[in-house]
């Protein structure tokens, strides 16, 4: 990686390639407590071929943050699990908001791009009289019988 920062949007991050130790080594711990944490379910590694864990840069953050609100905070690590559990229900509601909020702007695009290639700019698509109460009913004309 020689020395370079790798962000949450670069694959590296997500990579499950890290053997525990080095993880561990990483995150300040002990493989043992990786083990525990995996039985946990407070960090999900994947699996080698042979079954060894394997972690991501992105799986040693989180091992950090567990240690940090386990021993600095005093949070136990069932509280962890519910902390980590609802941040990622919050990560995945922002991006949701995120992708909704894209829509929308198009969307808005989208109608104004039809407005001003309508004959009233400005207005409704289809022009309305919005004074008036009048009720209109179509018929269709019937066709002469042969």
């Amino acid at each position: 990686m020689s020395g370079e920062f790798i962000g949450s949007g670069d694959p590296a991050y997500e990579a499950k390639v890290l053997m525990i130790s080095v993880a561990a080594r990483m995150a300040g711990m002990h493989p043992q407590t990786l083990r525990q944490y995996d039985r946990l379910g407070l960090v999900q590694p994947g699996r080698a071929a042979g079954g060894g864990r394997r972690y991501s840069v992105r799986d040693v953050v989180l091992l950090r943050e567990v240690q940090r609100l386990s021993q600095d905070d005093g949070i136990n690590l069932a509280g962890v699990k519910r902390i980590i559990g609802l941040e990622r229900l919050l990560e995945q509601a922002q991006q949701r908001v995120a992708r909704l909020e894209a829509e929308l702007d198009a969307a808005y695009r989208r109608v104004a791009e039809l407005e001003s290639l309508a004959r009233f700019p400005g207005r409704d698509l289809v022009p309305t009289n919005r004074t008036s109460t009048a009720l209109v009913v179509w018929r269709p004309r019937r066709m002469p019988d042969r």
